[in-house]
């Protein structure tokens, strides 16, 4: 639909996309907040969290190069071997990836819409499988999840076994991507501020050499038929006779771990100053830095008529948002000093320590101490009661001498 010379199918095709992708990154940062984070009685007594795992800076600074060599190894196979074995083996993969990935999206989102006093109402279903007295796997789940778990298998298996029209299709392509990018969110954690920037730096120039410098990048892109990306239709109609516009789910995981740790840092900013509501400062000046990061690289999509690197724009927009904002309130060398690390593994569960009539206790010697004092008040109220019954005998027998 073109009015005035405004395509309007277009605009609003890339107005879909950006909604999309922003609010994948801020339900995944959500996701990303520990029981440590959030607080509260009902996230302490919820299910075991799962392990997640955090990116240091040696980490960042091997991404690219890994990340170059996935890349080119693709690029090799599909330009010399084909890309249709290639392509098959890849969508079974993420076939069995997406029974589990959106599955997980939908208890949340379940648990979300509840509430966590509703969820935790629900009976606590868990399976334990021991090898002697080793423990082998450990799934605690609420009943809800044993019909959701089955209900988010159903788009993985359309896509993979329906028809080239079912599998080409928008909806399951970004229901499996949403839910991809929602649990790497939630798991894939940055320890700090200064990981993030190595990290966006690293991928900001390979990105630029993949796309501008060689023909890799959309060689790849073009030639691998997966849910790995988010697809609008240029279609105000949502139909699908122009295409759709796209994005790299690379361009939202990436650029959400930054933002999702921004998120936890404004709740550590709230438990140091023990304020009852958090002012998310940094999460809405990233994400937004992100918006316009992403608005950016579809301007000058739009202008010049060619596909860009979308790091080359989202990548400066969220370091710079970052450096701007600390440095604007004076708390930049606190914010870059913060690490993102889980307070329990400074020591182990056994050798927790309790705080027992102003000494510090281990654990066992705090359950021990806990032990003898219930004995003690146990056994203070059957002192009394005796003492009690020796008084009435003694009573009624002044009253007989009388």
């Amino acid at each position: 639909m073109t009015v005035s010379g405004t395509d309007w199918d277009l605009l609003s095709s890339y107005a879909g996309l950006l909604s999309l992708a922003c609010a994948s990154i801020y339900a995944g940062s959500h996701g990303s907040l520990s029981s440590r984070n959030a607080g509260g009685e009902a996230a302490e007594e919820e299910e075991e969290e799962e392990e997640v795992e955090r990116l240091s800076s040696q980490d960042a600074y091997l991404f690219p190069v890994i990340g170059s060599a996935v890349l080119f190894g693709l690029y090799l196979i599909v330009k010399y071997c084909g890309k249709e074995w290639i392509t098959w083996l890849l969508q079974w993969y993420f076939t069995i990836a997406g029974v589990g990935s959106v599955g997980k999206s939908l208890i949340a989102l379940s648990r979300w819409t509840l509430g966590q006093s509703r969820w935790q109402k629900f009976d606590k279903v868990q399976l334990l499988i021991l090898k002697g007295r080793r423990e082998l796997v450990s799934l605690s789940l609420r009943t809800p999840s044993l019909y959701l778990i089955p209900l988010g298998s159903i788009p993985s298996i359309l896509y993979t076994v329906g028809g080239t029209a079912t599998r080409r299709s928008a909806l399951l392509t970004d229901v499996l991507a949403l839910s991809f990018s929602h649990n790497a969110l939630s798991l894939l954690k940055l320890d700090s501020f200064k990981t993030g920037c190595v990290l966006l730096s690293g991928l900001f120039l390979y990105d630029i050499w993949w796309v501008f410098g060689t023909e890799v990048m959309v060689k790849v892109a073009t030639s691998l038929d997966v849910p790995i990306k988010l697809l609008w239709p240029k279609s105000l109609f949502f139909t699908a006779e122009r295409g759709y516009t796209m994005l790299g789910l690379g361009d939202v995981v990436i650029p959400g771990m930054f933002v999702a740790m921004a998120l936890r840092y404004d709740y550590h900013r709230a438990a140091q100053r023990q304020s009852p509501t958090v002012s998310k400062v940094y999460f809405i000046t990233t994400l937004s830095a992100y918006a316009t990061g992403l608005f950016a690289t579809m301007t000058v999509m739009h202008v010049f008529r060619k596909a860009q690197p979308a790091l080359l724009y989202l990548s400066p927009a969220c370091i710079l948002s970052f450096l701007i904002l600390s440095l604007a309130r004076g708390e930049f060398k606190e914010a870059w000093a913060w690490t993102d690390e889980v307070e329990d593994k400074a020591e182990p569960k056994n050798l927790a320590k309790a705080h027992t009539n102003g000494k510090v206790q281990h654990a066992d010697e705090a359950s021990a101490a806990k032990e003898d004092s219930a004995d003690v008040s146990a056994e203070a109220p059957l002192v009394e009661n005796d003492a009690g019954i020796d008084q009435a005998v003694k009573k009624r027998t002044r009253r007989k001498r009388d």
